[in-house]
């Protein structure tokens, strides 16, 4: 039997044999393609052609490597844990592409994608979730535009094809970050009831963003002050004005005491929302319990 054959001419062997072998390697090497598995077995002596074994993956919703992944780490009792660090990886990445698929579909749905560019699109937010992953883990010296490519499981002149140089996406990171970020913050302060809750309800998108999934986000806050180069941090002004601008027409509205040092509540505040990531657990305190809990020290103080 020829790999061509139809997925349901599987061999003289029985069937539950071959099924149970294929779904064997799919727990024990996930990331093995099709061609592969049929190959393997073809050694242990059970024939069957590679759309054969995608017929059995498909049967059992394990026709991608990364959804392959997601059932073993759903099976093991320690969830993502029981994978190795390239397989971590490798069902972030995928689970992050479908996201950014979907998305991009959607926008086509509505009207926003007809010209074809969802894919460069796609291509260019995996871009700058890897950097922006790496640079936290990494630092700007230590990582490298290969580093970042290699991370998406692209060339390095897929990623200069987007980004003209490492700095360039750098910028982009922090860009993209003040973008998000400012758009939330926005959206929800117009939402608030009085002057102190739209200040709360920004504060909690910006605690939600430093804490939740997105390495733009976290990173955006937190690291530009520490990479020791004073002219990217100099490239962002205009950026990071132009975010904190949210949080001073906020404070302005504030019915403060006579005398209160608008700028450095500021400064403060936003001090503190960007360090949380440093000490939040998940499960002890969400970002709306922060926030609050943030805004009412400013408010009533901490004295008895």
């Amino acid at each position: 039997m020829t790999q061509d054959s139809p997925p349901s001419a599987l061999t003289s062997t029985p069937g539950d044999e071959i099924e149970s072998a294929i779904l064997d390697l799919a727990r024990s090497e996930p990331k093995l393609g099709q061609a592969a598995v049929a190959e393997r077995l073809r050694l242990d002596g059970l024939r069957i052609s590679a759309s054969g074994v995608r017929y059995i993956w498909q049967k059992h919703g394990l026709e991608t490597a990364v959804k392959r992944l997601q059932a073993l780490a759903d099976a093991a009792p320690e969830g993502v844990d029981a994978l190795s660090e390239s397989q971590r990886h490798l069902l972030e990445r995928g689970t992050l592409s479908t996201r950014l698929a979907r998305d991009a579909h959607a926008s086509e749905e509505h009207g926003k994608g007809g010209d074809g560019g969802g894919m460069a699109l796609d291509r260019r937010q995996l871009i700058l979730h890897a950097a922006a992953r790496l640079f936290a883990q990494q630092g700007y010296d230590r990582t490298s535009i290969r580093d970042i490519a290699g991370e998406v499981g692209l060339l390095p002149g897929s990623v200069y094809h987007h980004f003209a140089s490492k700095e360039a996406l750098y910028l982009a990171v922090h860009r993209e970050g003040f973008k998000r970020v400012q758009e939330r913050a926005k959206a929800a302060a117009a939402a608030g009831s009085d002057p102190w809750d739209s200040l709360r309800r920004a504060c909690e998108v910006h605690v939600s963003g430093m804490v939740g999934d997105s390495p733009i986000d976290r990173i955006t806050g937190r690291s530009l002050a520490f990479t020791g180069h004073q002219n990217l941090l100099a490239m962002t002004r205009d950026d990071r004005e132009a975010f904190e601008k949210i949080y001073r027409d906020l404070i302005d509205a504030l019915p403060l005491a006579r005398g209160a040092d608008r700028t450095l509540l500021r400064l403060v505040l936003l001090g503190a929302l960007n360090w949380v990531f440093i000490w939040y657990r998940e499960g002890r305190r969400s970002p709306a319990e922060i926030a609050a809990g943030i805004v009412d020290i400013v408010r009533r103080g901490v004295q008895s």
